[in-house]
């Protein structure tokens, strides 16, 4: 891999668009935004060219992150890059640890209101679908058929998902004390079909 990050880096390949080629340590941070992240959209904040250069040297992030055992994706419509681990392969990075009951919980409850969305047209032109703190905690309640988190830990569980590019979370209402959401189309990255499919194959063998 070091022969094709060269190239970029000399120019060899071409720049994107109007801008310029990155240098050694561009195009480093764009390898480790990803890896931490997951998910980077056009407009996440703080993290430099990663979104420009994942974008535009996609063949080279492709490969490179072939290695480590994930699937690059370029989702043009919704300017999203992605990272997906393949299916059944044991991880051993800081993604691939084990969530805690609430995460799980949390997670899973984004899903199931994106789907909704999805299914009720109520989904933007970007992909978003809107919803609000109170439906997480009801979702769960009747979905999962658990009690939520309380408020503070839920507010950290997802501030934690929208890091790896979930979601967006908006202006607390101190009054109502509900929070509006808006889920990226990352959320089904991070909760991917076949993390459903391992959680309804463990519900289901513990019911």
């Amino acid at each position: 891999m070091l022969e094709p990050f060269r190239a970029i880096i000399d120019g060899d390949e071409p720049p994107p668009p109007g801008s310029r080629a990155p240098d050694a340590e561009e195009l480093i941070r764009a390898l480790q935004v990803m890896l931490k992240a997951q998910v980077v959209y056009a407009d996440t904040p703080g993290i430099g060219r990663a979104y420009e250069l994942a974008r535009h040297y996609a063949p080279f992030f492709t490969d490179y992150f072939a290695c480590l055992g994930y699937a690059l994706t370029v989702a043009h419509r919704d300017q999203m890059v992605s990272l997906s681990p393949a299916a059944d392969a044991p991880r051993y990075d800081i993604a691939g640890e084990r969530l805690r009951k609430d995460e799980t919980l949390v997670l899973l409850a984004l899903r199931l209101l994106y789907e909704e969305g999805l299914r009720d047209a109520r989904v933007g032109t970007d992909g978003i679908v809107e919803c609000t703190t109170d439906e997480i905690v009801e979702k769960i309640r009747t979905a999962a058929r658990n009690d939520p988190p309380d408020e503070g830990r839920l507010g950290e569980i997802l501030r934690l998902f929208a890091r790896r590019g979930g979601l967006k979370l908006g202006e607390r209402d101190r009054i109502e004390r509900v929070t509006p959401l808006a889920l990226l189309p990352g959320l089904t990255v991070i909760a991917s079909d076949a993390w459903m499919e391992r959680l309804r194959g463990w519900a289901d063998a513990r019911g």
